[in-house]
């Protein structure tokens, strides 16, 4: 056996030596005919290519399968993507549309009181926004008017479209507004359609809670806050915001003032409500409605 065995690797040897030398000439070969610069070579060349290389394509279909695997990945990972954005969107676009029927019913309420007079006092000075406080623990921008101007401390601050926050503190010509972003602000607002009543809680965040809230359950994201006018601190009905549920789970107000660009800032000039101290003064006495009702006869009868 082993005779044998030395017999098998005896006629093993010369044959790989002889298949490797075969195969180094063959290599040579075709490296020097890629290599030759000939007319004659090159239509050789280009023949070689369109019979050979068609072939191939039975080698590269697990290479093509696989990038097109990849290039699916890829796809799908886009449309997922996509497909969340789209979620998003649709939630933005149902809280827009509760708010737009709000503002449309609104609307019509409006137009059913349009001789309805306004309070000539409600009437606002205009501020250019000089500088931001920049703090991290108190958020408050600095306006260009003050005492010349009429300011008087407390007045409410509103840009273009919602309240921005109130006067807090005024010199000659200058005059600070704390915004409602400040930990130091609560304000009682009202939500509507619901007529919930709730304080608005500075946080030094964009999204300021809702505190002390009476029946969460009948409140939803997207619901119109205004100012309720409660204590005298800002008159009622000023747009602040919507409802918004935080990534906390608590419900936040998205304020209607755009913070990113306060330029221009209206100061209203809003006046002190009467007092009365005395609810029943406002009536007219009995014994006075009563005396001019009476006929004339049944006074003469009594005089009698």
């Amino acid at each position: 056996m082993a005779r044998d065995r030395n017999t098998h690797d005896d006629f093993i040897a010369p044959i790989r030596r002889l298949l490797v030398g075969v195969g180094v000439v063959l290599l040579l070969g075709i490296f020097l005919v890629w290599r030759i610069d000939s007319p004659r070579v090159e239509r050789f060349r280009a023949a070689v290519i369109d019979r050979i290389v068609p072939s191939f394509d039975w080698a590269m279909a697990p290479v093509t399968g696989a990038v097109e695997l990849v290039d699916d990945f890829r796809s799908y990972s886009a449309l997922s993507e996509q497909n969340a954005n789209l979620r998003r969107e649709l939630q933005q676009m149902k809280a827009w549309k509760e708010a737009a029927l709000q503002l449309e019913q609104e609307n019509a309420r409006l137009l059913e009181l349009n001789n309805v007079r306004l309070d000539p006092q409600l009437t606002y000075i205009t501020g250019v926004v000089m500088t931001d406080s920049g703090s991290p623990f108190r958020q408050s921008v600095l306006l260009n008017v003050g005492h010349r101007d009429g300011i008087v401390d407390g007045w409410p601050a509103m840009d273009g479209i919602g309240l921005v926050g109130r006067i807090s503190g005024v010199g000659r010509s200058t005059s600070r507004v704390i915004l409602l972003t400040d930990t130091s602000s609560r304000i009682p607002v009202t939500i509507q359609p619901s007529g919930q009543k709730a304080i608005l809680a500075g946080d030094n965040t964009l999204n300021p809670p809702l505190e002390f809230l009476e029946n969460a359950d009948a409140v939803r994201p997207g619901d119109r806050v205004v100012s309720s006018g409660d204590g005298g601190v800002f008159p009622a009905d000023l747009l602040i915001g919507q409802v918004a549920l935080g990534s906390d789970r608590r419900l936040r107000v998205r304020l209607a003032a755009d913070y990113g660009r306060l330029e221009f800032l209206r100061i209203l000039r809003a006046h002190a409500h009467e007092d009365i101290s005395d609810p029943g003064g406002l009536l007219i006495p009995e014994e006075t409605l009563i005396g001019p009702l009476l006929p004339q006869s049944a006074q003469v009868g009594s005089d009698g």
